[in-house]
This record gives structure tokens, sequence and C-alpha cells, in this order.
């Protein structure tokens, strides 16, 4: 039986189901195809998030990249970009 959480997310054996159901049926990073880079999609990403009304529907799904879904995230929820830090304990690169 399908479970789901407060915010609509689908969990257990459907969940997976699901999941695996949707990166094999677009297994291109969305956004990488758009730009032609040919890339593995790894993380079905949901438009609009559950977290802000969206569903847990095949039309409000999106697979990415680790890279494309974390910048996404980030964005949609205001979280700032964590720089990567050096073995000296400073932060590798600059915020831009």
């Amino acid at each position: 039986m399908a479970r789901r959480t407060d915010h609509g997310r689908i969990t257990g054996r459907r969940g997976v189901a699901l999941r695996t159901a949707r990166l094999k049926a677009e297994p291109l990073c969305r956004h990488c195809k758009e730009r032609g880079i040919v890339r593995a999609s790894v993380t079905p990403d949901h438009i609009k998030p559950l977290a802000k009304g969206g569903t847990d529907t095949d039309d409000n799904i999106r697979c990415l990249c680790r890279e494309h879904h974390d910048e996404v995230t980030r964005i949609e929820f205001g979280h700032k970009r964590r720089l990567p830090i050096g073995k000296d304990g400073w932060p590798i690169g600059s915020e831009t």
C-alpha cells in the first residue's frame, strides 16, 4: 500500500517503483540536455516543491543530475552555495 508523507510524497515500495520508472523514462538530466550536454539524471525533482504545494505526480517531475538538483533546490529554498574548504581551512574559490 502506498503511503504519503505530510507533504504528499509517495513512500515505500510504490515510491521506489515510481522513482525507478521516472529515471528510466527520463535517463538524461533535463537541464543538461537543454544545453546540449549528455549527463545521466540521478534524481527525480519536483518542479513545484511538495513543501510549496506541489504534487507527487508525473507532470510535476523532471529528472536532473545531482549538480542541477542541488542548484535548483538551493535557489528555491534560498540556501547559500557552499564553497569547498581547503586543507588550510579557507574556502576554495569565491562566491559570485
